[in-house]
């Protein structure tokens, strides 16, 4: 029987969170594939856990040479845990690799639910969480970060960020300059710790702030774009779309409800608007019948 990768959230900050699941796997893991072993170690002692498995690292730099030697223990039956310096593995940290490959070898894999920086740091945040996306950690050099931003500027839903302490000021600058100065976000540090921190505000009075100097584990949450105001359209123009649906085969009524709701309009206007067509068409024909009529013989 092949063995099972579990992914393991870990604490983000104080250690007290960690699950009593984890707890379990640290000491009856066979293999623990850690980003830092170090940091491991300090867990484990503060959890007062010993490991009884190997323990082996795996980062950015070796996990492209690791992973084909977790999946070979895993084929042969090993329990591997994978746990990263903070929060869930894979969520900007090492992992997509060895999940992909697991998964590509038909291997079970599992999760230790655990703290998340970025679910946190939306709840208190703020702003609204019925719909959010995670974009990670923006590209260090100016003009890719600059091109990612603009990209998804329109974009209606609240974003989370991850972001250096030395970088914070630039980004924020950044986001101010792409998304407006005005735009609500919050920059959410140290989550956990001794000394957390939640600055609320708008992006320009952040980047402001910012500059003099922030330090610790940085998540950063901007509010989605504003809905674009309804598009003021004539008379003429709105008959015009209601004319297009009806030549596609939808009936009047139908046709007159759908560019309603697709203009945050009443029907009433999209309605007066279709009659008010009708009756100038009504009138321009009646005028050339009356031209055509005075050029007579």
């Amino acid at each position: 029987m092949t063995g099972v990768l579990v992914l393991a959230g870990t604490p983000i900050g104080d250690v007290s969170d960690a699950p009593p699941r984890l707890l379990t796997e640290l000491a009856t893991a066979d293999v623990i594939a850690a980003e830092d072993t170090r940091r491991l170690r300090r867990l484990t002692q503060a959890l007062g856990v010993t490991p009884a498995g190997r323990v082996v690292s795996y980062f950015e730099g070796n996990e492209v040479g690791r992973t084909p030697e977790l999946v070979e223990a895993l084929l042969g039956g090993a329990r591997v845990l994978l746990v990263t310096d903070a929060g869930m593995p894979s969520v900007s940290d090492p992992g997509y690799r060895l999940v992909a490959a697991a998964v590509d070898a038909d291997v079970k894999v599992t999760a230790v639910p655990g703290p998340s920086a970025v679910l946190t740091a939306l709840a208190l945040s703020g702003l609204p969480v019925d719909r959010f996306t995670f974009e990670g950690f923006l590209p260090r050099k100016t003009g890719d970060r600059a091109r990612q931003l603009a990209s998804i500027a329109a974009e209606p839903r609240t974003m989370v960020f991850f972001e250096a302490p030395h970088r914070i000021a630039e980004a924020l600058a950044a986001m101010a300059e792409a998304f407006g100065a005005d735009r609500p976000a919050a920059v959410c540090r140290e989550l956990t710790k001794t000394y957390e921190e939640v600055k609320r505000g708008p992006l320009g009075d952040l980047a402001t702030w910012a500059a003099e100097g922030v330090r610790g584990e940085i998540t950063v949450v901007v509010a989605g774009a504003p809905p674009a105001a309804p598009q003021e359209l004539t008379p003429a123009e709105l008959a015009r779309l209601v004319a297009v649906r009806e030549e596609a085969g939808e009936r009047r009524k139908e046709a007159i409800a759908a560019v309603a709701a697709e203009l945050a309009l009443p029907k009433r206007e999209v309605f007066d608007a279709v009659v008010a067509a009708k009756n100038e068409a009504k009138s321009e024909a009646k005028s050339e019948a009356a031209k055509g009529a005075g050029t007579g013989p």
